[in-house]
């Protein structure tokens, strides 16, 4: 569970929107993942070293989710990445995310 350092009021009420806000996240990534009309193609989770552990577990769950499903997913860890560089990896044919999709669609990175 997120622990939010709150220093007034409406910072209190901001915390619980977020809580709020995570859990029905979570809920619906598991609807998601469990439907087989929106889950029919192979799904890459990938998600970094160095982001929050929420954004961490929650990668881990949903794909989790998936795999429950009887989905196919691949959960990709990268070393020394954060929130925002793991999509900076995808336009890159060497980088984490652009290796695993020229894979999934059987093209080589040159």
């Amino acid at each position: 569970m997120l622990q939010w350092h709150l220093r007034s009021e409406t910072g209190a009420a901001l915390g619980a929107q977020l809580l709020r806000y995570v859990h029905r996240r979570d809920r619906a990534g598991a609807e998601f993942a469990a439907s087989s009309r929106q889950a029919q193609r192979p799904v890459i989770v990938a998600y970094g070293t160095l982001e929050t552990p929420e954004f961490q577990r929650q990668s881990r769950d949903f794909s989790a989710a998936v795999k429950a499903a009887g989905k196919p997913v691949q959960l990709l860890v990268a070393e020394g990445h954060n929130h925002f560089e793991i999509p900076e990896t995808l336009a890159n044919p060497y980088g984490l995310l652009g290796r695993a999709v020229l894979a999934q669609m059987n093209l080589s990175q040159g």
